[in-house]
This record gives C-alpha cells, structure tokens and sequence, in this order.
C-alpha cells in the first residue's frame, strides 16, 4: 500500500487514540442510534442502522485494533462512510475535527507497525499521531462476503 497523499481527514477518538478517516470516503457524522443485531454477520459487524432508509452495516474498529469493548453511548458518533463499493457506519467515541494533513507528515504503516494492513498511515502531528484507515481494507474479502449474505437474507425471507 503506498504512503497516502495530502489531504483532509476527519480525526476520531476511539478510546485514548485518534483515528483518521479521508474526508473523501466521509459521507456524514450521525449522532449513535440503536444497533440492531445482524445474524450470521462477521464478529467485525456490530449490526445494522438505518441511515433514512438505507440498512448500513456498523463497524467496530474496537475489536479490530483489540481495544476494550463497551457498550455504545447516547454521546457516540457514527461516521457514515463508503468502504469500497459498500457504504458503512463506524462508531467512534466522537468526532473531533477536521484536519488537513500534508503527505511529509504521513508515513506508511507497514513501515511503522508491521500487519497494519487496515491503515493506510501513520500521521505525525504536533499534538500526537493519527492513524489513518484504509476502509477499503477494513474487511477482509471473507469478512465482506460474509457481511453480504448477511445483509441479503432478510431481502429473501421477505419474498
């Protein structure tokens, strides 16, 4: 994966650390709803919400980074966002803010932390680093096509 380019990313807080997200996969920022369970999906799926009218998928990068679990609060936020072709929700804590990044201050993951494939980067900043996802990377190709079925069985019960 190569070493992301200058850009605007939405910073997160999950736990004590910052997250960043390009502001290009960002579709919006959504006070946390009620998650509904979501059978046979990937341990990596908290359930579905639905984002006016759209069943989407919740993320939780908890569990992908090994950080504590914990019940999702009225105060969370989920960030709508695409991943690929398939539009997501992640939970995070809450947003922060938005920050434009210059390509000096990001170095590549794989060089910094080894098996950092869901990061794109690891942003040096002033206050601290940022690790920046790659949601295009976040499920693996079995997560994905697990979460797919998952997704299409309630569409198949119905008929």
């Amino acid at each position: 994966m190569s070493r992301p380019e200058r850009g605007e990313v939405l910073l997160l807080e999950i736990g004590a650390q910052r997250y960043g997200l390009p502001t290009s996969d960002v579709r919006e920022v959504l006070r946390a709803v009620t998650v509904v369970p979501l059978p046979k999906a990937p341990p990596i799926v908290l359930g579905v919400i639905n984002v006016r009218g759209t069943v989407v998928p919740v993320l939780d990068i908890r569990t992908r980074f090994r950080l504590p679990a914990r019940e999702i609060l009225e105060s969370d936020h989920f960030v709508v966002a695409t991943a690929g072709e398939r539009l997501v929700a992640i939970c995070a804590d809450r947003a922060l803010d938005l920050k434009e990044i210059s390509a000096n201050e990001v170095e590549e993951a794989t060089r910094t932390v080894p098996g950092a494939e869901y990061v794109a980067g690891i942003a040096k900043l002033p206050d601290g680093l940022v690790l920046i996802h790659d949601l295009r990377s976040f499920l693996s190709q079995a997560e994905g096509a697990q979460l797919a079925e998952a997704m299409s069985e309630p569409e198949q019960e119905q008929r």
